[in-house]
C-alpha cells in the first residue's frame, strides 16, 4: 500500500536551504496575488536559479523562504508547484527527520486522489512508484 504524507504545515520545508524554481505562470499568479506587476515581483522577490535557466524565489538572509511569515505562508493560495508537491512528490532520504507530516497508508485509488487534492497533479501509480519512491 502506498503511503501518503499529510502536511501539517510545520514549515520545516520552508526553512531548508535550496531553491524554489518558478514557472512563468507561477510568476504571473503570485504577482497578481500580491497586487504587483510581474516586473516589480521579479525585481523584489526572485533571483536567477542556480542553473541560470530561470527564476527562483529569493531567500531571507537566514535561508528561509521570503514568503514565510512566522509559521504562515504569505502566498499559500498560489504557492508554487514545487511547494505543493512536498512531501509526497519529493524524493530524498531523511525528510521525515524534520518534516512533521503524518504518514497514512492508503489503497491505490485513495492515494492517487489525495495526491491530486494536495498537488493538483493527476498521476498514475506505476509512475509514482518508479519516480518518487
Amino acid at each position: 500500500m502506498p503511503t501518503f504524507h499529510e502536511c501539517q504545515r510545520c514549515t520545516a520545508c520552508c526553512r531548508w536551504p535550496g531553491q524554489v524554481k518558478l514557472s512563468e505562470e507561477e510568476i504571473s499568479e503570485i504577482a497578481k496575488y500580491l497586487k504587483l506587476s510581474e516586473e516589480a515581483f521579479i525585481q523584489s522577490h526572485t533571483r536567477l536559479n542556480t542553473s541560470r535557466t530561470g527564476l527562483a524565489l529569493m531567500d531571507k538572509p537566514n535561508g528561509e523562504c521570503i514568503f514565510l511569515d512566522g509559521d504562515l505562508c504569505r502566498i499559500q493560495p498560489v504557492k508554487p508547484q514545487q511547494c505543493r508537491d512536498f512531501p509526497n512528490l519529493w524524493n530524498f532520504p531523511g525528510f521525515e527527520k524534520s518534516c512533521q507530516s503524518v504518514p497514512i497508508e492508503l489503497n491505490d485509488e485513495d492515494y492517487l486522489q489525495r495526491i491530486f487534492e494536495a498537488t493538483g497533479r493527476r498521476l498514475e501509480l506505476p509512475s509514482i512508484r518508479k519516480d518518487f519512491q
